[in-house]
C-alpha cells in the first residue's frame, strides 16, 4: 500500500466532525455560563482547549456545512478576548462600568454559543 492515508466515509466524516463540534460547544458553554455567573468562572483552561480543538479540526470541516461552525466559534473567541483587553481598562478607574461591560461581553459570548449549538442541532450552517 502506497498510500498511507485511511479514507473516512462521508457519513463517518460528517459524525465525527458532528462530535468534536458539540464537544467544543459543551466547552465553550461551560466558559460562556460561568462567565454570566459571578463566582463561577471554570477558568480560561477550558477555552483554550476548546478554541486548539477548533484550530486544528477547522480544515477537516472544509467543504461542509460544519465548516461554518468551526469558524463561527473561532471568531467568538477571538472577538470576545479582544473586546475584554479593550474594556480591561475601566476596572482599573472605574469599577462599574467595566462589569457592566463584562457582562454584556459575557452575555454576548453565550449567545453566540447557545446560537450555534441551535443550528448546529438542526444540522444547519452558521451564519456571519
Amino acid at each position: 500500500m502506497s498510500n498511507d492515508i485511511i479514507d473516512v466515509e462521508p457519513d463517518e466524516r460528517a459524525d465525527n466532525l458532528k462530535t468534536i463540534g458539540w464537544v467544543s460547544y459543551i466547552l465553550h458553554l461551560i466558559v460562556a455560563v460561568g462567565a454570566v455567573m459571578p463566582g463561577a468562572q471554570p477558568g480560561v483552561a477550558l477555552l483554550i482547549v476548546a478554541l486548539v480543538i477548533d484550530l486544528v479540526k477547522k480544515s477537516d470541516a472544509e467543504g461542509s456545512w460544519q465548516a461554518s461552525h468551526f469558524s463561527w466559534r473561532i471568531r467568538t473567541v477571538l472577538w470576545a478576548g479582544v473586546l475584554y483587553v479593550v474594556t480591561a481598562p475601566l476596572w482599573l478607574f472605574f469599577v462599574f462600568p467595566g462589569w457592566v461591560a463584562w457582562g454584556l461581553i459575557s452575555i454576548w459570548f453565550l449567545w453566540r454559543i447557545v446560537r450555534g449549538m441551535v443550528a448546529m442541532n438542526k444540522g444547519q450552517a452558521i451564519d456571519g
